[in-house]
Parts: structure tokens; sequence; C-alpha cells
């Protein structure tokens, strides 16, 4: 089930960013970065803002119990959007989770007409996932994640095509 995020998800949320950060960026992000990174934007307050100020939504597994979830901006006024984190923990990839999240998000995204996410170039498996969803490439540069050099790229979803005016 796809549902949005309550205050009482807020350790399941923790849990799932932090198992699937080490499982992801294991080798290609220091783990002390990680950890402070991790500790900083999964803090109980921060959550509460995201909760406050974006969407969040929840992905449970058969039991209930919250297995992955999908951070996402309201849309602006130019009609854009921005993934800002998607982690499923590892047992439940390729399970079908991430395209139901995914799914759920355009769902909400009713005027949009564009959703950008960034991901580290090196995460394979996140960019096979957004490439299966219908992202195309926009650009790939170097910058510093927590001061470290990394390599980002940056995707986009058209969700509507400019209607064209004769």
């Amino acid at each position: 089930m796809i549902r949005p995020m309550t205050a009482k998800d807020i350790g399941y949320i923790q849990h799932i960013a932090h198992t699937t950060w080490n499982d992801t960026y294991e080798g290609l992000i220091p783990e002390n970065i990680q950890k402070e990174f991790i500790a900083r934007s999964y803090s109980d307050a921060m959550m509460m803002k995201r909760m406050e100020k974006t969407h969040v939504l929840v992905a449970e597994c058969e039991q209930g119990t919250p297995i992955g979830f999908l951070n996402f901006t309201r849309e602006d006024e130019d009609g854009d959007s921005e993934l800002t984190a998607m982690y499923i923990l590892p047992s439940y990839q390729h399970s079908g989770y991430g395209k139901r999240l995914f799914d759920y998000t355009i769902s909400m995204l009713g005027n949009a007409k564009q959703l950008f996410v960034y991901v580290d170039s090196r995460n394979t498996a996140g960019r096979a996932f957004y490439e299966r969803q219908g992202f195309e490439l926009v650009e790939v540069f170097k910058e510093y994640f927590e001061g470290y050099p990394v390599e980002t790229a940056q995707y986009v979803y058209y969700i509507h095509e400019p209607v064209l005016a004769y």
C-alpha cells in the first residue's frame, strides 16, 4: 500500500534511509559522510519539516510495515517538482514498490509539467530505475556532496507536454 507519511512513521523512515544509503553508497561515499548526512537530513525535526513543506509517501509491505518512501516537492509556479528522496529497503527492491511510489507521485502532481531528480552518477541501480520510468538524462556534472567530490546526474520526467497555441 502507498500512503502519505504520518509522524508515527519517522522511526521507520530513518531506518530505511540509513539502511538503504549504506547499501547503495558503500564504497562510493565515505561512511562518516553518509552518517552525518543521514543524521542531519533525517532527524526528527527535519522529518517533521519535510511532512509540513513537501510530500512524503510511504510504501508498506503486506504486513503493514513501512519498507520504502518517496519525498517530492510541491510543484512551483513553473510547473516543476523535484523528487528529493526515494529509498526502498534492499530486501524489497525489484518488487514493484518503487514503481508504485512513482505512479502515486505522478497522480498527485496535477498541473506539474516536469519532475526532476538528481542521483549520484555511480548509483547505477537508481539511474536504471529512473530511466525505466521514462526519465531523460539532462546532464552529468561535478559537485561536492558534504565536502566530498561526486558526479551528479540530473534527470527530468515530462508529465504534461506543453500544448502549442495556434
